[in-house]
């Protein structure tokens, strides 16, 4: 892939932007800085939820008899 790819990429990704809510619009321009070779190319996780939220109501783990 070569700088225009990229370049055109990081556009194509701004202009979904402008249309996405707030919380979406954010994560779309921060993958377009990255397109753009402004930021290191880092992953930013997403908030892992509690422990008690992961497993479904009603099921129990093998550790919990």
């Amino acid at each position: 892939m070569n700088d225009d790819f990229y370049r055109q990429r990081a556009r194509e990704v701004r202009d979904i932007a402008a249309k996405a809510d707030p919380f979406i619009k954010q994560r779309l321009l921060d993958l377009a800085d990255r397109y753009d070779g402004k930021r290191k190319t880092t992953i930013t996780p997403l908030p892992s939820a509690p422990a008690d939220a992961q497993t479904p109501s009603g099921e129990h783990d093998s550790k919990s008899g």
